[in-house]
């Protein structure tokens, strides 16, 4: 599937390749001697990543790629997002080397963190404040579904991921702990435990400086997270010294499970520890991924290679946040459109600030249908390679599907409009006449998206319709064009036939530009300021019902709904 590739993976210019090459340089630079880059740098310049593999035995360790995921909210759309980008640079890294070295991407859940905020968006909050502050692992679940609050959203998460389709490893911070991954690393942050605080302490609060340590003690009286500064450190037996809540000063161990790391020393812990080579993060965390650099250094490691993209807003261009719940969830984008346009919607100029709301789907779908109608055009044009930056090829990790919908999305809501069709099934009486042949078994997505269009047109175009009368000269235009129609042949289905007619209405009229007139016939047929090409959406309408639409609306018999 991804041999071949690497020559024009290597002039790729969509923005995984450039981190995909990034990171090989890093794997070349921190793997290989002297000779042994020399060696790989001939060999991969004749794209023989197999024989470079081969040759040299380092290159056969897995490349890393991670994304972290906090536990203490129900995930969102920005969380996929975490895992949907690195997904597309592990491709593009994959086709750059032929698929030769192995990779691996690690969804790792924080979820031995200590619940500090209840979520705005859960039952049982009540509940929820009687176990503040223990491991979200340890928090009852307030659904009352899973064994704690941590498993049932790490159950959220991978359900989504992998409907999804993802390939990815799942690593619970509190199995890893527990299981002893992280004790050398633990036992090494004891042993240099000043270092760290030298980075950690200028970053910090006076009040914080005070009293901060890395080590998070978990009490073995009350079970919760505490911030609880360290009062002696004993190497040779791998202990801290803190006061328990009661104040009794109790030793444990750093080791086993039995103390959480503050998150940037964590991060830090987790890298080294993982031998993670990738790894992104929001905008927000720059400053906290420069910090962490420095303790992966300290303890021994390298920081990974890094990517910062920016953050998702929601309708009041507020930060997306898990506690809140503002924004779009999974399942809300689901219900009005498909994983495929989310996973475009994510791909798009991930530098860049971008709104995650209900009014992005619509544009989000069409998008993404016109962009892989262009990647089977290239295929069907006897590309000699793979159009590897579209972005269909990066959403469907290199393998797009070979056909899109015949039919926009924003087409398809407006022909739910007009026909006023509750179901599937309506939609399809005006769909299979237009598209001889077409069934929901010959067009799935089709199919699909004709549901998408009836669930995103009742909640949200419908309660919001308003139809407003023509003035004279949008009168005398309407008129006009219900005449043109009429005169073209008997259930005529040619969409640039009628297109022209339209416009040929609107230029006599003196509309300059045209844009004035669509927009008027989309307002005072459909009852809002945007639509789809008019001439396709006739076609499918069909040409008498398009014009009874406009005479009913010449007759001010529209109301709220079509």
């Amino acid at each position: 599937m991804l041999q071949g590739l690497s020559h024009a993976a290597r002039e790729a210019r969509s923005w995984p390749f450039e981190q995909a090459r990034g990171l090989l340089a890093r794997i070349l630079r921190l793997r290989l001697d002297d000779a042994g880059r020399d060696l790989a740098a001939a060999l991969i310049a004749q794209g023989k990543f197999a024989e470079a593999v081969q040759a040299l035995p380092a290159l056969r360790e897995t490349v890393v790629f991670q994304c972290g995921y906090g536990a203490s909210g129900l995930p969102h759309m920005g969380t996929f997002g975490e895992a949907a980008r690195p997904t597309m640079v592990r491709t593009a890294f994959r086709a750059l080397t032929e698929d030769a070295i192995p990779t691996q991407l690690i969804v790792f859940s924080d979820d031995m963190d200590g619940l500090r905020k209840i979520p705005d968006n859960v039952p049982n909050r009540a509940m929820l404040e009687e176990d503040r502050d223990k491991p979200v692992t340890s928090v009852r679940d307030p659904f009352g579904q899973y064994e704690s609050f941590g498993a049932h959203n790490n159950a959220r998460l991978r359900a989504f991921l992998d409907g999804f389709g993802f390939d990815y490893t799942f690593m619970s911070s509190t199995e890893t702990y527990r299981s002893g991954r992280l004790d050398e690393v633990l036992l090494r942050i004891l042993e240099r435990f000043d270092a760290v605080q030298a980075i950690m302490l200028p970053s910090l609060g006076e009040e914080r400086r005070a009293t901060y340590s890395p080590f998070l003690p978990i009490s073995p009286t009350t079970g919760r997270v505490l911030q609880a500064p360290t009062l002696e450190r004993h190497l040779d037996r791998g202990t801290i010294v803190f006061a328990d809540e009661d104040g009794t000063l109790t030793e444990t161990p750093v080791t086993g499970g039995r103390v959480k790391l503050q998150w940037r020393p964590d991060w830090a812990a987790r890298w080294t520890a993982l031998n993670v080579d990738y790894e992104m993060s929001g905008k927000d965390l720059v400053d906290s991924v420069r910090i962490s650099n420095r303790i992966v250094k300290v303890l021994g490691g390298e920081p990974p290679e890094s990517f910062h993209f920016e953050l998702f807003m929601d309708e009041h261009n507020q930060k997306i946040s898990k506690s809140k719940g503002n924004g779009l969830t999974m399942e809300e984008w689901l219900r009005y459109g498909t994983p495929e346009s989310l996973a475009y919607y994510m791909f798009q100029s991930p530098k860049s600030a971008k709104r995650l709301y209900f009014d992005v789907i619509p544009k989000a779908t069409d998008e993404y249908l016109q962009q892989l109608d262009a990647f089977n055009k290239a295929a069907g044009d006897g590309a000699n390679a793979p159009a590897i930056d579209n972005p269909a090829w990066h959403v469907h990790r290199a393998e797009p599907p070979t056909k899109g919908s015949p039919v926009s999305f924003s087409l398809m809501l407006n022909l739910v409009s007009a026909a006023n069709a509750s179901s599937k099934e309506i939609l399809w009486g005006f769909l299979s006449r237009y598209l001889t042949g077409a069934t929901p078994q010959s067009e799935p997505l089709m199919d699909r998206m004709a549901g998408y269009a009836i669930n995103y047109y009742e909640d949200f175009v419908k309660p919001s319709k308003t139809f407003r009368a023509p003035d004279d000269r949008e009168r005398g235009a309407m008129n006009d064009l219900a005449a043109r129609l009429r005169a073209l042949p008997s259930g005529c289905q040619d969409a640039e036939l009628i297109q022209n007619e339209v416009y040929e209405a609107g230029k006599a009229a003196g509309f300059e530009p045209l844009r004035g007139w669509f927009t008027a016939l989309y307002e005072v047929l459909l009852g809002q300021s945007q639509g789809p090409r008019f001439g396709s959406f006739a076609a499918i309408f069909g040409l008498e019902r398009t014009i009874a639409l406009i005479e009913t609306a010449l007759n001010g018999e529209l109301t709220s709904v079509a």
